[in-house]
């Protein structure tokens, strides 16, 4: 069988990075006129994949997995769009509050041997941000003596506009690492190629955010990961309700994000210990450059990463058996028992429409078409303003839907300053639009909507929680960055993860974590509008319409 096996790794050493770019380019061309008549986009690489059959139906159940007829069949459309990975239901865990989400990230900085990779909107500028950035400094000098092995890599990607505002900010948090492990170290800030020219030296601080900004959050460190929406700041830590889900020991799932994240992070500016920013050589400049340029090196450049890895899944999925036993029994292990408990599917899911990346939509559209009756979907967002398209794709579903969104007093721009204090009174008007429609349609019993209540709490949970006809416990839930807005949709960089499970401790989790974040709330009705507190201005309902893509 050496012949086999030998051929094995050389197709595998063909189907590099950039052979799978080549595919990108040719299916990119293919497919674009298709595209704009459709108004959806077609799956990459679809003539390459057209027959793979990563198909999340044949996942073998593990003992205490739910006895449904092919409840995993329900979603196996999602490989069609991205990597499929499969992993055991026991190694993801949902993390419930801010301290969690902060203690985790701390500890696992501190035991990483080989990487730390943290993708966030920005980095905080208090104490306990500085705490972060201690611990990741304790880690490099702990890695310095080991001369056996690679020293710690850390690399962070950031928003270029929200990481430099201010004279305090999360530059110059980070220039102190920078400057004492430069070999180790890499910070990138990524600049939306949509804010050039004259808006970008008209725009000032906080303003030029509205035009795009980097908003994936992942957090990674060796083999595991965190995806989450909250970003590294103090108030995410504390006092600031969002979701989190850890992946522990899923080394194909980090490797997939270290990569994604390190695409964007070579198409962004890199901070150098002096404070200047350079592009890597050869890189398009994202505001310099040619827009139509920087947007298609971009998108190719990110795509080599989602395309690589679902060639290989192609390829790895229809090996002859033969040889995937002899390499099993080479490697020690036996098939079956790897089966058992590989119950759960991940799915990344990455949206970046200025690149001409939109993944995610197809999926979240689809997605939000699949429920029939009886089936109950539960979707939050911390702002609630929702696509037209997906808008009346709820309007006009079967399923029951229940949508829980930041009642004015947890919205994280309450008591703002200038027009900013006003958002909050805007999403009221957008809600109230939306509850006009529900009712004009007669969808009150099937569409509710709920307002999420904590003092002193703002609250910014994002997602959905997906249970199907006759379940009583969400087999699949969608968690990561996008709030289903408009700016989710067409103006930032985005990542969230698809996680379909058949653990029913997993499934367990979901419910629990999806009941805790509803039990703060009450339902909407017609009378929530007519409180004095929910009274929105004139001015404010006149200028909604113009500004909600922005915000």
């Amino acid at each position: 069988m050496a012949a086999p096996m030998s051929w094995r790794r050389l197709v595998y050493s063909v189907y590099t990075p950039a052979f799978a770019g080549v595919f990108t380019r040719i299916s990119d061309r293919f497919f674009r006129a298709r595209d704009r008549r459709k108004g959806s986009s077609v799956l990459l690489l679809a003539p390459l994949l057209a027959e793979a059959e990563p198909a999340p139906h044949c996942v073998a159940r593990s003992a205490g997995a739910q006895d449904t007829d092919g409840l995993l069949t329900h979603f196996q459309w999602m490989a069609e769009h991205a990597p499929a990975f499969r992993v055991p239901g026991t190694h993801i865990h949902m993390l419930s509050s801010p301290s969690q989400f902060y203690q985790a990230i701390k500890s696992r900085i501190k035991t990483a041997k080989r990487r730390v990779v943290m993708a966030s909107l920005y980095l905080g500028t208090g104490q306990l941000e500085q705490e972060l950035v201690d611990c990741v400094e304790e880690a490099l000098a702990r890695s310095q003596p080991q001369g056996d092995g690679p020293a710690l890599q850390v690399s962070i990607l950031l928003d270029y506009m929200r990481g430099s505002r201010g004279l305090l900010n999360s530059r110059t948090m980070l220039l102190p690492l920078l400057q004492r492990y430069a070999s180790q170290m890499r910070v990138s800030l990524y600049h939306t190629p949509d804010l050039r020219g004259l808006l970008r030296l008209l725009m000032p601080q906080r303003f030029n955010e509205t035009i795009g900004v980097q908003h994936i959050k992942v957090y990674l460190f060796d083999d595991s990961v965190i995806i989450s929406g909250a970003n590294l700041s103090d108030s995410y830590f504390t006092n600031r309700q969002d979701r989190y889900v850890l992946l522990e020991n899923c080394q194909e799932v980090a490797d997939f994000f270290a990569s994604l994240v390190g695409a964007v992070g070579d198409v962004s500016l890199q901070l150098h210990p002096d404070d200047s920013v350079s592009m890597l050589e050869g890189k398009v400049h994202p505001y310099n450059g040619n827009r139509k340029e920087f947007s298609t090196s971009a998108r190719e450049h990110i795509m080599e990463v989602v395309n690589t890895a679902r060639v290989r899944q192609h390829m790895t999925d229809h090996w002859p058996e033969e040889e995937e036993e002899e390499e099993e029994e080479q490697a020690g292990w036996k098939k079956e028992e790897e089966e058992d408990v590989r119950d759960t599917w991940v799915f990344p899911l990455i949206q970046m429409k200025p690149l001409g990346i939109h993944v995610d939509e197809q999926v979240t559209q689809r997605l939000l078409t699949k429920g029939g009756p009886d089936t109950t979907v539960f979707l939050t967002s911390g702002y609630f303003n929702l696509t037209r398209a997906y808008m009346r794709l709820v309007l006009g579903a079967d399923a029951d839907y229940h949508i829980l969104t930041a009642s004015p007093e947890v919205n994280g721009f309450y008591g703002a300053k200038g027009v900013a204090g006003a958002i909050p009174a805007a999403y009221v008007h957008i809600a109230r639009q939306f509850y006009s429609n529900v009712c004009r349609l007669g969808q009150q019993e099937r569409v509710h909507l709920y307002e999420y209540h904590r003092p002193q709490w703002t609250f910014h949970a994002k997602g959905l929680w997906f249970y199907l006809r006759g379940q009583d416990r969400p087999c699949l839930t969608l968690i990561g960055s996008p709030n289903f807005g408009y700016r989710s949709v067409h103006r930032d960089l985005e990542a969230q993860i698809a996680i379909v499970t058949e653990n029913q401790e997993l499934q367990a989790q979901l419910q629990e974590e999806q009941e805790m974040l509803y039990h703060r709330s009450t339902e909407v009705s017609s009378s929530t509008f007519e409180r004095p507190d929910r009274f929105v201005k004139l001015w404010v309902k006149l200028v909604t319409p113009v500004i909600k893509n922005f915000f």
